[in-house]
């Protein structure tokens, strides 16, 4: 393991989540420095050992790094008593289940902070643990449709799109995270752990800007737009030569640069485009306009035009592109992991970057469901290796 300089460095967390929710928050406290305890069914463990595009799925090398697995069984009394020794030395327990399920099994938030007070509770579920709508199944494309993100993506003379990753769940784990650490500066002064309530639909709630204001005070709706937002112009791919580029000149000294930029400065000064409202009334005719220049013009000569006049514009990357960037190489963006099951592997860093206790990825994700059960279950617990192979026998671990 790399030494572990992060910010939450001696903070345990105990994850009890499967696919994506609960464990991508798991991964993001454990990449800021928590020591994170994943607890698999066991057997195949979480489904997201075998999720993922490819032959070799590797997603789990990277929701599951700087973890340790351990197996349980949470439906029987034996692994409901055994979770429970564990959550009660955790300062955090992470958990995306239906509401209602911890409690089922004897592990509610009154039952846990009974025996640890300061316990930290972060539960991810559809629509969260109360609501006359918080006992039905939620995934993460429900939450992005209930709160508003379906309906607005993809072209207008097609049904709703989604994004190509589980943007729901991502921002449900990042919407938690930033619960518990809210949650662990109140315990901090109080003493006292609360539960952390984050649900899919208001994750995605929280990031549609003015949807809601715009038709409470306007009546307004908004519809798909495909590669554009409606008034916000120039702000789009554009085809060159040889691919697309992205430039985003919706600002009015910047679209003045563009202008010079495309040999034509007197459109900065024309009433039809010089201001942000007209450009916004005549955005499609703007459109037409740019892309007829682009296309004249191969990408590294728009890019580099964009450079010389100072406007927000790049490429438009996939995973190879990025890989072959000397940005992304020189603030280490994408680093290589030493893994158990496919070797060397390149992954996105931790992130946020902090200059005094900066994230990182020490230690690759657990190849075998219940890898760290001895030491977990045996130096943490206490537990003798005859106990240990009682309960595996019993199939509890």
């Amino acid at each position: 393991m790399a030494e572990n300089t992060g910010a939450l460095k001696g903070l345990r967390v105990v994850e009890l989540g499967q696919l994506l929710a609960g464990p991508f928050c798991g991964q993001l406290l454990g990449d800021m420095g928590a020591d994170v305890i994943k607890v698999e069914p066991p057997g195949a463990g979480d489904p997201f050992r075998v999720w993922g595009m490819g032959d070799e799925k590797v997603v789990w090398e990277v929701l599951a790094r700087n973890k340790k697995s351990v197996s349980c069984n949470l439906r029987v009394p034996e692994g409901q008593t055994l979770v429970r020794r564990l959550i009660a030395t955790a300062d955090v327990l992470v958990e995306n289940f239906k509401p209602g399920t911890l409690e089922k099994w004897g592990l509610g938030p009154d039952v846990l902070h009974a025996e640890n007070p300061r316990l930290i509770i972060a539960r991810m579920s559809g629509y969260g643990q109360d609501g006359p709508y918080s006992d039905r199944a939620g995934f993460g494309g429900i939450g992005e449709a209930m709160g508003g993100w379906r309906y607005i993506v993809g072209d207008p003379d097609r049904p709703p799109a989604r994004m190509g990753v589980s943007i729901g769940d991502t921002l449900c784990a990042t919407y938690g995270t930033m619960g518990v650490l809210a949650a662990l500066h109140h315990r901090e002064k109080t003493g006292q752990g609360q539960v952390v309530d984050t649900a899919l639909y208001e994750a995605v709630l929280q990031v549609m800007e003015g949807l809601v204001p715009e038709y409470d005070r306007n009546g307004f709706i908004r519809e798909r737009s495909g590669s554009i937002l409606p008034g916000i112009a120039p702000s789009n791919v554009y085809q060159c030569s040889d691919g697309v580029y992205m430039i985003g000149a919706n600002n009015d000294q910047i679209f003045k640069r563009l202008a010079k930029a495309m040999g034509r400065p007197e459109l900065g000064d024309d009433p039809r485009y010089s201001t942000h409202l007209a450009r916004g009334e005549r955005q499609t005719e703007l459109d037409e306009l740019i892309n007829a220049w682009t296309r004249t013009l191969t990408i590294d000569q728009v890019d580099a035009l964009m450079i010389e006049h100072s406007i927000p514009a790049g490429r438009v990357y996939r995973a190879r592109d990025m890989l072959a960037d000397p940005h992304f190489a020189a603030r280490q963006a994408i680093i290589e992991v030493e893994t158990e099951r496919y070797g060397k592997l390149k992954m996105q860093n931790a992130f946020p970057k902090l200059s005094a206790s900066p994230s990182g990825v020490r230690s690759p994700a657990p190849s075998v469901v219940g890898q760290h059960n001895a030491e977990i279950y045996g130096q943490l617990l206490g537990m003798s290796a005859a106990e240990l192979d009682g309960l595996k026998a019993a199939g509890v671990i």
